[in-house]
């Protein structure tokens, strides 16, 4: 690799910093949306239609189905057509998406259909347009900030932006609440659609991209390393981590919502009270996720590898507190730890995959990544929701017991020093 095209992927942009606040508010809008059905719609709106535990974690577990298989392709197109277009087009996915949730949804609240596997495919089938469109938003904003930032401040540029789920995701299960209370159930989706669609619109008219995107598909396949990346070395520990932190997340985030309704004893005919509790639980665990990106990760300045490992000790943490848990005020507290782990954790295996590769590979590594990041969520009903409902309500939080100790002692011991590092980091 010259140093010519070092300097032209990764010279600081004059402009960067308002292109990075659009895709901070594009993610925010994603992270507010997603949190919105997790905590305050799906949930109780399965119970109120009496369809089984696992089909809510089923609905979006083929929806991770999609993002994995899709997240890699649309981080190569990125290369190819760039960042703009391809997030872009992602948010408008995910307004689609909204939006077609939403006419399922009052079809099946409606009774137009009403038979329970009717109403679950057509779920299903909603989310999962966001699986595989959707999908492209995250991988083209990572590699955006990628191409446009020196390797020591890549680590908290990318917290920055990802930051911004974070914040969505503070505040989507309150407004997620008061939209429940005041108008219904289905509200949450109509805003989100709007949103999303007006964020893709900013994105397309207003994010800055003066580099030239590869115009021949041919050439972006054929850069040295981008066939069979995921298997490189230097890469793949860091995919092995963020796909079993999929997993521990996936679990703790869908057994969460139903073990608040069931510790609380919340009705099924009452799901406006069951948003009251998760939303400003979820809250809590998103602002302390910020903490961490935001406050912790720049004042610490950790590597990469240490933020997997220490990241993992609070995720423990949380996950202990909930076996025991019957109080509101215990529940919150987990919350407050997994959101700690999760926004060191993150971070961390995201700037080390980056760091991992050329700058001609940003695109093909953000895919990547992103897939990881929800290639957990296709099985989490299985190791999830089914357990809880059929085995032992307290069995999901000891198999994340026994997920992080192992991801722990995997990121102390298998990703080689200096990997994913940038040169110098203390």
């Amino acid at each position: 690799m010259s140093e010519s095209q070092n300097t032209t992927e990764q010279t600081p942009q004059p402009n960067r910093r308002g292109a990075f606040f659009i895709l901070f508010f594009s993610l925010m809008a994603i992270g507010a949306g997603n949190t919105m059905l997790i905590a305050a719609v799906i949930p109780p709106l399965t119970r109120t239609l009496a369809l089984p535990d696992w089909m809510a974690g089923a609905i979006f577990s083929l929806s991770a189905l999609c993002w994995s298989l899709s997240s890699p392709f649309w981080g190569k197109r990125s290369n190819r057509y760039g960042r703009r277009r391809i997030a872009s087009f992602g948010l408008a996915g995910y307004s689609v998406s909204m939006f077609l949730l939403l006419l399922s949804s009052w079809a099946a609240v409606s009774e137009f259909i009403t038979a329970p596997f009717a109403i679950f495919a057509c779920l299903a089938l909603s989310r999962s347009v966001f699986g595989l469109i959707g999908s492209g938003s995250s991988p083209a904003a990572q590699a955006y900030v990628a191409d446009r930032t020196e390797p020591a401040e890549r680590q908290s540029e990318i917290a920055f932006i990802t930051s911004g789920f974070s914040f969505g995701t503070i505040v989507g299960p309150a407004f997620a609440a008061v939209l429940v209370a005041n108008f219904g159930i289905l509200s949450p989706m109509l805003i989100t659609s709007i949103l999303a669609g007006v964020m893709s619109i900013t994105l397309w008219n207003f994010l800055p991209e003066n580099r030239e995107p590869v115009q021949d598909a041919s050439t972006v396949e054929t850069i040295p390393g981008s066939i069979g990346l995921w298997r490189s070395r230097n890469v793949l520990p860091f995919l092995t981590y963020a796909v079993t932190l999929s997993l521990v997340t996936g679990i703790l985030t869908q057994v969460f919502v139903f073990a608040v309704i069931d510790k609380l004893g919340i009705p099924p005919d009452q799901p406006e009270r069951a948003a009251i509790y998760t939303g400003p639980a979820f809250m809590v665990g998103a602002m302390a996720v910020m903490t961490a990106q935001l406050v912790l990760i720049p004042t610490l300045k950790l590597k990469n590898k240490t933020l997997m490992i220490t990241g993992c000790f609070p995720l423990l943490i949380g996950a202990l507190i909930l076996i025991p848990a019957q109080d509101f005020a215990t529940l919150v507290l987990a919350q407050f730890f997994l959101g700690i782990g999760q926004g060191l954790t993150r971070p961390g295996f995201s700037s080390g995959a980056s760091l991992a590769v050329s700058p001609q590979l940003q695109g093909n590594v953000a895919g990547l990544v992103i897939s990881a990041n929800g290639m957990g969520y296709i099985i989490t009903p299985l190791f999830g929701l089914f357990l809880y409902e059929f085995v032992d309500p307290s069995l999901p939080f000891w198999i994340c017991v026994g997920l992080l100790i192992a991801m722990a002692l995997f990121a102390w011991k298998g990703i080689e020093p200096g990997v994913g590092e940038a040169e110098g980091s203390a």
